[in-house]
């Protein structure tokens, strides 16, 4: 008769009782069992080393997996992930690789199968692909320290007594060093052109400052100019901004941000003295001590040089072809031509418009 679909060690059972009183030849037994000869012999074979027992259903998963790692790996991984929390699978295994021996290390693709496994680590969002923009004049490349910095005001945040802080944040594009993380009180042209001038002073001026388009660095006057981003013109710095909406043609400085927010502000601390010794810490860790793998997991310490170009102490009036008229821009940004008032920009106010 057929083997039925229905039964399993008593069908099994009964077909070895079946070869064991035979007096046909195995063969002609499984056609008539409607089995192959390969499924006679493994059944057969499990008989003679377990009895009945040995008919029963199997595990198909391997016993022993030769390239599965040692307990001792899983252990590190652990430790090493939670130090800190935000380091993935390419980090991780940069930091194996030195704190202990290469042998037996798992690769990258295998200690982000165990990560994603524990649940220690999120899949990212599909990107979803857009249709096609009119984009702007293309963003400078920065293949050297101080080619392109990079800066923001991170989204405020309250500390634990209350008390609102706007951080101020600019890095080195090229060799991903954070510059400067400045917690400030508030978020106005007077206080960044001070802070600026501060990192100025430490760092050089850079040939290009990439931001976005909302104030302190850009408006609605002329050519998106505020008076920081004008004053970084005079300074001889060229000023780009990226596109309003796109906050990914800056997002390597984003990515920043977000670790920033995963490793410090969950929870902020008590106070801003506490947030600023915090912050300091964090700064010194990523310029120092994280590798980044923009760099081949090299960290940005090592790569990072002041500039040549130092701030100068004082600024030379604008000047123009000759020929060209020149009007005197009000205090709200409006000059007069041909008789009738027109606005172009509080960055040019109290200076000479061509």
């Amino acid at each position: 008769m057929p083997w039925k679909n229905n039964s399993d060690q008593e069908q099994r059972w009964g077909f070895v009782k079946l070869v064991l009183r035979a007096k046909i030849c195995l063969a002609e037994l499984c056609r008539r069992s409607g089995i192959s000869r390969k499924t006679a012999y493994k059944w057969i074979a499990r008989f003679k080393e377990g009895g009945r027992r040995g008919l029963r259903d199997q595990e198909r998963s391997a016993r022993r997996l030769h390239n599965r790692p040692k307990k001792k790996w899983f252990d590190r991984i652990r430790r090493c992930k939670g130090q800190p929390p935000g380091w993935g699978a390419p980090k991780t295994h940069w930091l194996l690789k030195r704190r202990f021996v290469r042998i037996g290390l798992p690769s990258i693709a295998a200690i982000g199968r165990w990560l994603r496994r524990w649940g220690l680590t999120r899949r990212r969002r599909a990107c979803v692909l857009k249709g096609g923009t009119i984009l702007r004049p293309a963003l400078r490349e920065a293949r050297h320290p101080n080619d392109v910095w990079t800066v923001d005001f991170k989204g405020w945040f309250r500390t634990g007594d209350g008390t609102r802080v706007e951080p101020l944040t600019v890095r080195d594009l090229a060799s991903r060093y954070i510059l400067a993380f400045n917690l400030m009180p508030r978020q106005n042209v007077k206080a960044a052109r001070l802070a600026f001038e501060g990192i100025f002073q430490e760092h050089g001026i850079p040939l290009v400052i990439r931001s976005d388009n909302g104030s302190p660095f850009g408006s609605t006057g002329a050519l998106g100019l505020t008076r920081l981003s004008a004053w970084w013109l005079k300074l001889g710095i060229r000023v780009e901004f990226i596109e309003p909406g796109h906050p990914e043609q800056n997002g390597a400085h984003e990515q920043m941000h977000r670790v920033y927010k995963a490793e410090n502000l969950n929870p902020p601390a008590a106070s801003v003295r506490g947030q600023k010794r915090r912050t300091r810490r964090w700064r010194r860790e990523y310029n120092h001590q994280r590798p980044h793998e923009a760099l081949g997991m090299g960290l940005p310490g090592d790569h990072y040089r002041k500039s040549r170009r130092r701030m100068a102490e004082r600024l030379k009036p604008w000047k123009y072809p000759q020929g060209w008229e020149s009007r005197l821009v009000k205090g709200k940004g409006m000059i007069s031509l041909q008789g009738r008032s027109r606005f172009v920009g509080e960055a040019l106010k109290r200076s000479a418009l061509v």
